[in-house]
């Protein structure tokens, strides 16, 4: 019976259980107090720190790969989307469908606020570059400066998959920091002058306008490089199911059903990819460092781009709206509502902010393409 007895004890999880495995349980349960208490972009954040939960308790096997004959783990069969490069595209697809392109087309010049928040990305490449990252990994870690989870996923899994996990979570926590990290950064560069700028009502957006606006970017980006068109492609098809007005049911299965299964499938795989062998080591720290210099980066770009428009201009744009070029929709534009609205409680900033938020969804799109021609 004591034989029995030992047995099970040292058939447990408790008795397999390693330092470093305790230290990921220990990431994984701060990260679930980040989504669910701090509200930090939980329908991501919840599912990748439980996917790292699940896959960090000691003999669950759930990443165990398909040997033979013998089944693999529930989670290495959910992650074959993931590694194949299916799920980033499917939840742009989704996020395309959600997404209302009408402040860009009506302010075009805010494109190149969300082109110049891009600036992030590249200079973190090279700064990977020469901390010892290989130019694939530096082209995955980049990424993370333009504020977007699904293309710094599609990326790291291109060039980098054996960063993946500390890419993704690096990315999310960044991106559910947005309204943390960008309003010192926004105070620093602009001027209380800059911040009080009221800009006038933007104009009315045809319908056709709408219509015609996915159809040209994707002709137009699928031929200049076609490296985008995976995530650019679902990205302008989901606008297009929103916007021509045939096909509603296809629309909402978009922005609904298809995205939210998705995006549990991904973020349970992203987070079963950082298990302690790969999540705690210096690289990782680096990682995190390196993510948190992309994103001032690309914070400083769109605002510097935004003080020069704001002098062409003659003062009509507020460079706050720069900020919101990281990407991040919606809540890089509400930060700059936020900050604008305490330099002037007349500013209304957010339909603004849109423009260029939209268009840093464009230009993340468009960088990877970029460095997965270039790397891949």
């Amino acid at each position: 019976m004591s034989d029995l007895l030992v047995d099970f004890v040292q058939s447990t999880g408790f008795w397999n259980l390693h330092w470093d495995q305790a230290v990921m349980i220990a990431i994984a349960c701060f990260l679930l107090y980040l989504g669910i208490v701090k509200k930090y972009e939980p329908l991501l954040l919840v599912p990748i720190s439980f996917g790292m939960l699940l896959v960090n308790l000691p003999l669950g096997d759930l990443m165990k790969p398909e040997s033979g004959s013998a089944i693999g783990g529930l989670l290495w069969y959910l992650s074959r989307g993931l590694e194949l490069g299916i799920y980033p595209p499917i939840i742009f697809l989704g996020i395309g469908a959600m997404t209302d392109f009408g402040p860009l087309i009506a302010n075009p010049i805010t494109l190149l606020l969300g082109a110049a928040a891009q600036l992030g990305i590249f200079t973190t490449f090279i700064g990977a570059y020469l901390l010892g990252f290989t130019a694939p990994q530096s082209g995955a870690i980049g990424i993370i400066g333009g504020a977007d989870g699904p293309t710094a996923i599609f990326l790291a899994v291109m060039l980098a998959p054996e960063l993946l996990g500390s890419i993704a979570i690096a990315a999310y926590s960044y991106m559910a920091l947005v309204p943390i990290i960008q309003p010192p950064i926004m105070r620093l560069l602009t001027t209380p002058k800059e911040r009080q700028v009221v800009m006038k009502q933007l104009r009315p957006v045809s319908k056709t306008e709408k219509i015609l606006f996915p159809i040209i970017v994707i002709i137009l980006t699928g031929l200049l490089l076609p490296s985008a068109l995976p995530l650019l492609g679902m990205f302008m098809f989901g606008n297009l199911l929103r916007e021509c007005g045939v096909t509603d049911r296809l629309s909402k299965t978009a922005q609904n059903e298809l995205n939210n299964i998705v995006v549990i499938f991904l973020g349970l795989t992203v987070g079963a990819k950082a298990t302690a062998s790969y999540f705690l080591t210096p690289d990782t720290l680096k990682i995190i460092a390196l993510g948190l210099c992309a994103f001032a980066m690309g914070t400083a770009g769109g605002l510097l781009m935004g003080k020069l428009l704001y002098l062409i201009s003659g003062g009509k744009i507020n460079p706050l709206i720069g900020s919101a070029g990281v990407s991040a929709v919606p809540m890089a534009a509400r930060v700059s509502q936020t900050v604008g609205k305490e330099a002037n409680p007349n500013n209304y900033l957010l339909m603004h902010a849109m423009g260029p938020n939209v268009a840093g969804v464009i230009g993340s799109a468009v960088a990877a393409g970029i460095l997965l021609s270039m790397l891949g």
